[in-house]
């Protein structure tokens, strides 16, 4: 295998590293995680053990992504974004002792294909981010997002639908077209879909 880390890099064991790959300065990839093929992960990332992460994705600098998450091919993650995985955070018991890891159950986010989280969100386990779906910068994702929704603010609410280039699409006579590519999309019932000729 062929991919690039810093000397700072900690990996953890049983960690696979796709082809590729590039971890930068001071990022830690913890045991039994996966992370695909040409993959570019910045500084200061923690990466958890067990988390699944495809090919073609980059995660940009402070980023946590916590297990027991998991993210698709083409995936981007901003700086200082938060994927959480405690869904009833507590420090403690409720007899006040510290709590250990077999004390709750980890959830995760997953992300799916294409997908983008803006810098400094937070998307709050369990939900699923849907195919193509734009997270805006600094958004408290709360909820499962469509495929190729636009989400934003604190909680994120829908704001539109993104095209796969990540241009807001513009609806015309029924149809969702981007502005950019000129690409068609049709909504069905609450699922947007690509428009077949």
């Amino acid at each position: 295998m062929s991919f690039t880390l810093h000397g700072s890099v900690l990996v953890g064991d049983s960690t696979e590293i796709g082809d590729g790959t590039q971890i930068w300065h001071n990022s830690q990839v913890r045991e039994n995680a996966s992370i695909g093929e040409t993959c570019a992960i910045g500084r200061n990332v923690y990466i958890g053990p067990g988390v699944k992460i495809g090919s073609n994705c980059k995660i940009q600098n402070n980023a946590l992504i916590y297990e027991p998450s998991s993210m698709a091919d083409g995936v981007f993650i901003g700086p200082g974004v938060i994927l959480t995985n405690d869904q009833y955070p507590r420090a403690v018991n409720s007899d006040l002792s510290l709590k250990s890891g077999s004390d709750w159950n980890a959830v995760g986010v997953k992300i799916d294909e294409g997908a983008s989280i803006g810098a400094g969100s937070v998307c709050v386990a369990p939900i699923v981010i849907g195919r193509w779906a734009l997270v805006a910068a600094g958004s408290v994702v709360t909820k499962n997002v469509p495929d190729f929704a636009l989400v934003g603010g604190v909680p994120a609410r829908q704001l539109g639908w993104v095209g796969k280039n990540g241009h807001k699409l513009v609806e015309e006579k029924g149809i969702f077209k981007c502005p950019s590519s000129g690409d068609e999309y049709v909504l069905e019932g609450e699922t947007l879909r690509e428009a077949t000729n």
